[in-house]
């Protein structure tokens, strides 16, 4: 049987490009490794941009998510210095007429929104199906699941928003490994933090606290031998060396809970299409967290893509015309935003004091031009077309 289309994972970035065309028509199969009906071992935070939430209005998974309190945390501000130089900068959603400049969401909490939208929607997802290899024809696509005796799935065109290893032909990936590890935390903090984030730039990389709750979600960058060190010392030493560390922008924080590492790389996607297959997401950049691009990079591949698909009559669903359209589209947006973030990392990683000169004047005039700091803020909230 061949479907008109195959969205291989039904996390976030899936599940948008799922719910986007859930009016278009379309013989839909949607494919995820998730036993069904089980909860998640682990959850994690999620920063989303202004313009994710626009998408997830959309898709009516918004009210489902921001009805759990808990789950969600707007962010009002955002202070970005640089430890040891001068300069700082201070980006307001009040300057942009927003009630926020982007939300510190619970991933748990996200995945649970749309599972229920899918429900709402009628679209059924496929569980414990795992991917071991995406290709095509040029007639169609083909989709290989893992398990012993299940059918291969043809479609006209497959989407793989799953990043965690199907193998997809006619795409390589480049991998430029940062040689650092990012520690994970959430701590307490004595005062309210108001909704304010801070992003600091020192020697061995950015570290973030972004607010979450009642306290902050920490993202420390350091090495991976730092990292072992950091992550065997008491509760009250790390606070210690977090404080040290971040410097006196926040008062003392009270308590640590949930650390964590996990390495810092690049990964790439060369190109994003191939026969009647095109990856987004995680499967098409998988990106540094500094800035907290890459998530919200994936939504706009998956909404995009979806646009795309309903432009495009039946019968060229999936063949080269209509992926050279998408990666078109696709390009400024994609193409900066790995720059942009790969290139903090550079610049704000070296420590020379000529960069840190400048570094503190770039952040100076950021600040200083009206001009410069809404073009840099719109850049972050709604990527570049």
């Amino acid at each position: 049987m061949l479907h008109d289309l195959v969205v291989v994972g039904a996390g976030p970035v899936g599940a948008t490009l799922a719910l986007a065309l859930r009016d278009a028509d379309l013989d839909l199969v949607v494919l995820d490794s998730r036993a069904a009906d089980t909860p998640f071992r682990s959850d994690r935070s999620l920063a989303l941009s202004h313009g994710a939430r626009l998408i997830l209005e959309r898709l009516d998974v918004w009210p489902r998510l921001s009805a759990n309190r808990d789950a969600v945390t707007p962010i009002r501000s955002i202070d970005i210095s640089q430890a040891g130089g001068f300069g700082m900068a201070r980006l307001d959603a009040s300057d942009h007429d927003l009630p926020a400049l982007g939300y510190v969401v619970s991933y748990r909490a996200l995945q649970a929104a749309f599972d229920a939208t899918f429900r709402a929607a009628g679209i059924a997802i496929r569980f414990d199906a795992t991917v071991q290899r995406a290709g095509g024809t040029p007639a169609y696509a083909a989709v290989d699941l893992a398990s012993a005796g299940a059918d291969c799935i043809t479609a006209r065109l497959a989407a793989v928003a799953d990043g965690a290893g199907a193998r997809v032909e006619g795409i390589r990936r480049d991998r430029n490994d940062y040689g650092r590890v990012a520690v994970t935390a959430k701590v307490a903090s004595a005062r309210p933090h108001d909704g304010r984030a801070f992003e600091r730039f020192t020697r061995d990389g950015p570290v973030a606290l972004l607010p979450e709750g009642d306290g902050y979600g920490v993202v420390w960058t350091m090495t991976p031998a730092s990292a072992e060190r950091v992550l065997a010392l008491s509760d009250d030493d790390f606070l210690d060396a977090l404080s040290a560390h971040f410097g006196s922008c926040v008062e003392r924080f009270a308590r640590v809970s949930a650390r964590r590492k996990f390495p810092l790389a690049l990964e790439i996607a060369r190109p994003t299409i191939g026969t009647r297959v095109v990856v987004i997401g995680n499967a098409a950049q998988s990106l540094h967290p500094v800035a907290g691009q890459g998530f919200n990079l994936g939504m706009r591949d998956a909404f995009e893509l979806a646009q795309v698909i309903i432009d495009t009559p039946q019968h060229r669903l999936g063949d080269a015309r209509m992926l050279e359209t998408y990666a078109k589209r696709r390009r400024p947006d994609r193409l900066s935003g790995i720059a942009f973030t790969h290139g903090l990392v550079q610049v704000f990683g070296n420590d020379l004091p000529f960069v840190r000169w400048s570094r503190g004047f770039a952040l100076t005039a950021l600040d200083a031009v009206p001009a410069a700091k809404r073009a840099f803020a719109r850049a972050m909230l709604f990527g570049i077309h």
